[in-house]
């Protein structure tokens, strides 16, 4: 089946559906789901946090991320910039919505170039698990090694640079050679890994009673309630704003990657149901990396919301000196590496599919012209962490938000009746209704909230919901 769309469409397309649900899950699938949903959770209600979290994704995550793959697949273009330009002239109305393409690849370039930053301290952490490095030593010791690791640049760099070579590597090799082949592989053993530490993680869990709050409980339990036995008094408009930023961050809306990746996918794929499988496997791991983490950190008596410390500081006291703690912490940064490389070929391919429509270059040509100015780039993050923050508040708290506006402004009051329809075909009249709705007005107000609330909390101070 791929053959005669490779043929129709000009470009690669995915070699099957499974395919396509792979990368697009690995492409979700990131650094932040093993630390980053769980320090959200731990800071804004924790159970509160996951039921408006969960709303967020089904009410207006997979209309958004619908709208990407619509506007991918609905033309015949393989970069997310021209796939926008030419339905807008099948539309009739302005190219320059190509600005929402423009800015999601280029914040997308901007994310992939910090986020192999922390790639790099990942990969670093591996071979000091493995050697033992963290045996014998207190917490206070433990923690100055990661600190010491962000203050000396250049042992990040040969890390840094292997992981950029890899993406890169795996980028041009192609759509199902490099990066479905790439998902196909890491996202099973992602899966199996990951579900391995959960029980390992509960098992021990069970067995540990610790005091927390003045009461003695059981920690995996306390874990398990913490997580998912919402107190409804601690739901409030702040919370529902991190929960939804959170689902935005993670289903990876507003950089341009669905857009892509929906241009390599065959007609015949149901859209909707593929975007809810996509978001919801997506919200699965988040909830299952909980379950690994947060019994051992909880067993220890350890803090749930210290944020990137949680990997880098906390998980490595927890396990150090336990029994098989040695192999169980290697394999937690193994498991975060699998999660970085699917997600990071995601955000490089975003440019790569632009240059190779644009130049003509082959996609050799292309990637490893991308993956040297990924390296130019990403190098000033590891020795500036000023620059790291820099492009990382730039794009997530103006560019992707901006962009995921454009999205359902777009799809939703411009696009083509005849393209959303063909697109949509094999979806019930009455999904299709609602599906709309979140996407026309549900959707374009949640993310003005997102916009407006992250631009005036991070540049001027100011909180809307205290």
């Amino acid at each position: 089946m791929a053959a005669p769309m490779a043929e129709a469409t000009g470009h690669e397309q995915w070699s099957s559906r499974l395919g396509f649900l792979m990368a697009a899950v690995g492409s979700s699938v990131g650094l932040g789901n093993l630390w980053r949903f769980s320090a959200e959770a731990g800071q804004n209600g924790g159970g509160a946090f996951v039921l408006v979290y969960l709303l967020c994704v089904v009410f207006i995550g997979i209309p958004v991320l619908m709208s990407e793959y619509v506007i991918g697949r609905g033309s015949s273009k393989a970069s997310a910039v021209q796939s926008v330009q030419d339905l807008a002239g099948q539309s009739g109305v302005s190219k320059n919505w190509s600005l929402l393409a423009w800015i999601g690849m280029i914040a997308a370039f901007m994310v992939v170039c910090f986020y192999s930053s922390v790639a790099g301290w990942v990969l670093a952490y591996i071979p000091k698990f493995f050697m033992g490095a963290f045996k014998g030593q207190n917490p206070t010791q433990i923690a100055a090694q990661f600190g010491d690791l962000i203050d000396n640049p250049k042992t990040v760099l040969p890390y840094f640079t292997a992981f950029v070579i890899l993406t890169t590597w795996l980028v041009s090799r192609g759509v199902n050679r490099g990066i479905e082949w790439a998902s196909k592989v890491l996202m099973p053993v992602f899966f199996l890994l990951l579900a391995g530490l959960a029980i390992y993680s509960l098992v021990s869990g069970f067995g540990t009673q610790v005091e927390i709050d003045g009461k003695t409980v059981n920690a995996s339990g306390y874990a398990l309630t913490w997580l998912f036995r919402p107190d409804f008094s601690q739901i409030n408009l702040s919370v529902a704003t991190r929960a939804l930023g959170q689902a935005f961050f993670s289903i990876g809306i507003g950089s341009a990657i669905m857009i892509t990746y929906g241009s390599y996918l065959q007609h015949g794929v149901n859209i909707p149901k593929s975007a809810a499988i996509v978001a919801l496997t997506d919200t699965g791991v988040a909830l299952l990396a909980g379950m690994a983490i947060f019994p051992i950190v909880f067993s220890h008596g350890l803090s749930a919301t210290s944020g990137a410390g949680l990997f880098f500081e906390t998980l490595p006291i927890a396990l150090a000196n336990a029994p098989g703690g040695l192999v169980i912490g290697t394999a937690f940064f193994i498991l975060a590496i699998f999660a970085a490389v699917t997600s990071s070929i995601s955000l490089l391919e975003v440019s790569a599919a632009w240059v190779i429509d644009k130049t003509g270059w082959s996609r050799l040509r292309s990637s490893w012209s991308l993956g040297l100015l990924m390296w130019l780039v990403g190098s000033v993050t590891v020795f500036s962490q000023k620059f790291f923050g820099f492009l990382d508040s730039t794009a997530g708290t103006l560019m992707l938000p901006i962009s995921g506006l454009m999205v359902v402004l777009f799809v939703g009051w411009r696009l083509n009746k005849a393209v959303l329809a063909k697109e949509l075909e094999g979806t019930s009249p009455i999904a299709i209704m609602l599906l709309m709705f979140q996407v026309r007005y549900v959707a374009p107000l949640a993310v003005s909230v997102i916009l407006v609330s992250g631009i005036l909390e991070k540049y001027f101070g100011i909180s809307l919901f205290g």
